[in-house]
């Protein structure tokens, strides 16, 4: 494979990192369909700071930061190492964009990378999500580190197109018309790539506001549709919802 795949995966909560499900599955199955990364790139909606940051710490903690969960949860560790030399390279590509900072792994990461490479045998370091940057800033950050691709660098936006916690109904069989709506225009603006009108979403319908609350989750998605290329095929995963207000659809972009 001449340039790594790009990836945005819906992580859902942290218990799925003890459970198998659709979800695990689908993470599992996109691993087998890619050539092991020499190293990943992550951009979590749970290291979200004032600024970019690039960790470049030799051994990433796992970070715990999750609050009520099984006792089990706590004792888990992912022990991949960090790649300073590739964080480097990052912070060189962002010219200035960026400063390097000091984080491990968050629950976004390490609960999506138990499952997609339980051996935890390839370098892990994380990207901070800039609280503060437009649609349009985070795609440019994005296209500023599409060489990594080509470095065999994985690079993956971990959090949910359609988050609204203060929603859930864990009764709820069908998603809510508005996150079934947006998760939808979402889509179907990726397979246009039309994103002028993907970047103007908060000011559509009140549909949108409803299913992107804060921008946290949503906004990781912006980097990696910054590096995607004209010749990149885009597959659609996870396409499920939980208990009405979180969307799981998760995006590979790749090179056929």
């Amino acid at each position: 494979m001449d340039k790594m795949p790009v990836l945005f995966v819906g992580h859902g909560s942290p218990t799925n990192v003890i459970e198998n499900n659709i979800f695990t599955k689908g993470w599992e199955d996109v691993a087998g369909k890619i050539e092991k990364p020499v190293a990943i790139l992550a951009i979590s909606a749970h290291w979200e700071t004032n600024g970019t940051f690039v960790s470049a710490v030799k051994e990433p903690e796992t970070i715990h930061d999750f609050y009520g969960f099984p006792r089990e949860m706590y004792e888990i560790t992912y022990q991949a190492k960090g790649s300073p030399e590739f964080a480097k390279e990052t912070l060189r590509l962002l010219d200035g964009l960026a400063k390097e900072g000091d984080w491990g792994l968050d629950h976004g990461v390490w609960c999506v990378l138990r499952k997609m490479y339980p051996q935890a045998d390839i370098p892990v370091f994380q990207m901070s999500l800039d609280h503060y940057a437009t649609p349009e800033k985070l795609f440019e950050i994005g296209t500023a580190l599409k060489p990594l691709r080509e470095q065999g660098v994985l690079i993956l936006g971990s959090g949910n197109v359609v988050h609204n916690l203060r929603e859930l109904d864990f009764n709820k069989k069908e998603p809510f018309t508005w996150a079934r709506e947006f998760d939808q225009f979402v889509q179907e603006m990726i397979e246009k790539r039309d994103w002028k009108e993907l970047f103007s979403y908060p000011s559509k319908q009140r549909a949108n506001m409803q299913a992107v609350p804060t921008t946290e989750h949503f906004h990781p998605i912006f980097v990696i549709l910054g590096l995607l290329d004209d010749k990149d095929s885009l597959l659609v995963y996870n396409k499920e919802y939980v208990a009405g207000s979180l969307s799981m659809t998760s995006y590979l972009g790749i090179r056929q």
